[in-house]
């Protein structure tokens, strides 16, 4: 095999026309990091490499890579396709963020685990009873950690351990709960968040008691931070 041919797999992060009927595409990949390339031909209707780039997919991919950034697509065949996801706008558009954001917030040299975790979240979001906020949830919590960004879920902004008879604010600055009489959180956010920092699956913390009544301030929570830290 010639030593400048990849085999991996990846999941598209966004795709750009190019010249007349080529296309730039930029696929997160388990192995490899994050590469760009370049797919000729690819929006001419016989191409094969079309089918094999989509949205929303894990395919196998083979690439030469280039002598600069851009590398050239070799092959590419669709090996799962979460088609549910454009059933519904909300979560299509959730899908597109979730590109976005981890196209944004990945360098060339990104680990296995932003591959794993995108796809674990496409999976989820592929599936029609889970609720999206669960998944928005999740990713956001978890990419947090993944960039060394989690809040403190063990002790509280004095450095006391939290415990189940307090009700709690959050301190930005300290990233961590602070003791408050009349907190917007009590021990069943803390544990649902717990949950989402471990990597438990949306679908798991559904069944979670009353996870309906403790959803609107995790999430608000989660999103803040990401948006604090990751600016998107």
């Amino acid at each position: 095999m010639n030593r400048q041919q990849v085999v991996t797999k990846g999941i598209v992060l966004s795709r750009t026309d190019f010249a007349e009927a080529d296309r730039v595409v930029t696929i997160l990949t388990p192995d490899q990091g994050k590469v760009r390339l370049l797919a000729k031909a690819v929006r001419r209707p016989l191409s094969k490499l079309a089918g094999g780039i989509e949205l929303f997919s894990v395919s196998n991919i083979t690439y030469l890579k280039g002598r600069g950034e851009l590398n050239t697509l070799v092959s590419s065949r669709l090996k799962t396709h979460y088609g549910n996801i454009v059933n519904e706008v909300n979560r299509t558009m959730f899908g597109y963020d979730m590109l976005k954001i981890l196209n944004r917030t990945t360098e060339e040299a990104a680990g296995e685990e932003y591959f794993d975790l995108l796809q674990h979240m496409l999976a989820a979001l592929n599936e029609p009873a889970v609720d999206l906020r669960l998944v928005e949830l999740v990713f956001s919590i978890q990419l947090l950690a993944l960039t060394g960004h989690s809040p403190n879920l063990q002790t509280d902004s004095n450095g006391k351990p939290l415990t189940s008879d307090q009700q709690y604010l959050f301190n930005y600055e300290r990233m961590a709960f602070m003791p408050a009489d009349q907190g917007l959180f009590g021990a069943s956010h803390i544990k649902l968040l717990r949950l989402a920092q471990q990597g438990q699956a949306p679908a798991t913390l559904q069944n979670i008691k009353d996870v309906e009544k403790l959803l609107p301030s995790t999430i608000k929570l989660a999103v803040q931070l990401r948006r604090q830290f990751l600016r998107i």
